[in-house]
């Protein structure tokens, strides 16, 4: 059974910067691809960002493109969100997702596991 713990949440003024964490443990492997997704208060979960596990390769909702950068380090079993230029609308519960299988996806039920989600918080 894979777990997924995110950490790295937190309190920022806009313009400002996070980086998320997401702690993958109990059989994922090269195949996974791993999720970011986002759900403020009233709002429906929203895909974030997308990355293969094995080549890297990843994909963006429009609303973050060119201010967050996911990554991955192997080795860690470790997923990042760099998110830069922080505006009070990114503010949400952000959880990691995996699925197996190369594909990224970028709907919600189309990830097997889920984290328990951590709190960023943007003031204006």
């Amino acid at each position: 059974q894979v777990q997924l713990v995110e950490s790295g949440g937190g309190l920022v003024q806009a313009g400002g910067s996070l980086r998320l964490s997401c702690a993958a443990s109990g059989g994922t492997s090269s195949s996974y691809a791993m999720g970011w997704f986002r759900q403020a208060p009233g709002k429906q979960r929203e895909f974030v960002a997308a990355i293969r596990w094995s080549l890297g390769t990843t994909s963006y909702a429009d609303s973050v493109k060119g201010r967050f950068t996911i990554s991955r380090d192997n080795a860690k079993n470790t997923v990042y969100l760099q998110m830069n230029s922080l505006k009070p609308e990114d503010t949400a519960v952000y959880a990691c997702a995996a699925r197996s299988g190369y594909y990224l996806a970028t709907k919600a039920y189309e990830y097997n596991f889920w984290g328990q989600g951590t709190q960023v918080t943007v003031s204006s």
